[in-house]
């Protein structure tokens, strides 16, 4: 179970940005957080995958706190791919660091070898999201959030990325908690619950 414990999160000297939210999610749920723009979505995504600590609450994985080192349990794809990897470092180095590379999830996310001895920057921001999925999978985590991850990609890409996704957390047997604006698509991603901000 990733449950967030009457969570709450503000900037020193800032006003709350998530004030007193709860949830749980199980293995093989999926959890939509509808909330319009700018009421903490992306903040409660970071906070549930550990990237930022909450200003009260806490955020438990099967019980216990998030990990403070190693490979975390509960990994985050966000909408911004080209700010999750590091500019300096090939793509290929970039997957390593999460494991061994899967080269079945590659393809089947149609990346192409050649991609993986560029850099960042020589890539389109849908070629880039296709490797954070793939990196955040490789890190074999129980829970995967995913913020708006297609919210920038074409028709096409989107579907794509979201078919492999889809058959990744049933496989797994996974919890998923995903952000978009879409209607439809939330609507297609079946949603066992909806956690509105």
């Amino acid at each position: 179970m990733l449950e967030a414990c009457s969570v709450s999160f503000a900037y020193p000297q800032g006003p709350p940005i998530l004030e007193d939210v709860s949830l749980a999610v199980a293995s093989q749920q999926r959890l939509y957080v509808q909330a319009p723009s700018g009421t903490g979505k992306t903040t409660l995504c970071r906070l549930l995958a550990g990237f930022q600590r909450p200003s009260s609450g806490e955020v438990l994985v099967e019980g216990k706190p998030l990990p403070l080192r190693g490979l975390c349990p509960v990994q985050l794809i966000g909408q911004h791919p080209e700010h999750a990897l590091d500019p300096r470092m090939r793509m290929k180095d970039s997957l390593l660091e999460a494991g061994a590379l899967d080269e079945g999830l590659l393809e089947r996310l149609g990346i192409q070898r050649r991609w993986l001895s560029r850099f960042p920057h020589e890539l389109s921001g849908g070629e880039l999201q296709r490797f954070c999925i793939v990196r955040a999978l490789m890190a074999n985590p129980r829970y995967l959030i995913a913020d708006e991850i297609s919210t920038m990609l074409d028709a096409v890409t989107q579907a794509r990325i979201w078919h492999v996704l889809l058959e990744e957390v049933h496989q797994r047997n996974l919890g998923l908690v995903f952000t978009t604006h879409s209607t439809a698509l939330a609507d297609r991603l079946d949603p066992t619950m909806v956690l509105a901000l």
